[in-house]
């Protein structure tokens, strides 16, 4: 389909653990449409923070293959790769991943610098503005609290104004109040740029808010 802007095509992946090869995903065939939201869902071990790592190239799969704004990702090398995600993917993570010896601004300015783009802590500063920290630009992650470092990392997801926003589980290890206050941003992060959102959740009524739901067992979907 002309819209459909992630597919997988009978994506798989083995990974090696300690006992030998793991098979984390069996077989994913998925399309995701541009401007849709999808919430993937599953029960612990069902391989969702895995498929989200295939849709964003941060995991190769070892069979099937995985495009990406019409793009085979499995046929890039790890540098275009990095580049492909800093051009056109924004990441959220449950643990947020900011450099801690960087502010709050430097964190979310980081994406645009290496990308080149001249007015970097311009942009960064209005979209730290965006996502209610205006006035923390100058703080570090520890001074700041969960919910506040999570803000900064949407603010950084989305200063690059990406097409596909990837999240996983973004309000796994904030409070009840908090996580919902993230999520209202994350929606309306992907409202303002238009980015099409694929969102790892344990949280029902987080994944009611998406346009469809996705639910992963044992490394399969399940129909």
């Amino acid at each position: 389909m002309a819209d459909t802007i992630l597919s997988l095509t009978d994506a798989r992946l083995k990974l090696m653990g300690n006992a030998g090869p793991v098979e984390i995903l069996r077989g994913i065939t998925l399309g995701v449409t541009r401007g849709e939201t999808l919430g993937l869902t599953g029960p612990s071990g069902s391989g969702k923070s895995s498929l989200l790592m295939l849709m964003g190239g941060l995991e190769r799969a070892t069979g099937g293959k995985v495009t990406a704004l019409g793009q085979d990702l499995g046929a890039m090398g790890e540098d275009a790769l990095a580049r492909f995600r800093r051009d056109h993917m924004g990441v959220v993570f449950q643990s947020f991943h900011l450099i801690p010896t960087m502010t709050a601004l430097e964190n979310v300015a980081t994406p645009l610098e290496l990308a080149g783009v001249a007015d970097a802590f311009t942009r960064a500063a209005e979209e730290l503005e965006a996502v209610g920290l205006g006035g923390r630009v100058d703080h570090y992650p520890a001074q700041m609290s969960g919910g506040e470092q999570q803000r900064v990392a949407l603010a950084r997801a989305a200063v690059v104004r990406p097409e596909i926003l990837l999240a996983d589980e973004p309000t796994g290890n904030l409070d009840g109040n908090t996580g919902a206050a993230i999520m209202d941003l994350l929606f309306g992060l992907r409202d303002r740029h238009g980015a099409t959102l694929v969102l790892v959740t344990h949280a029902p009524e987080l994944a009611e808010r998406c346009d469809r739901m996705v639910q992963l067992i044992d490394g399969r979907l399940d129909q």
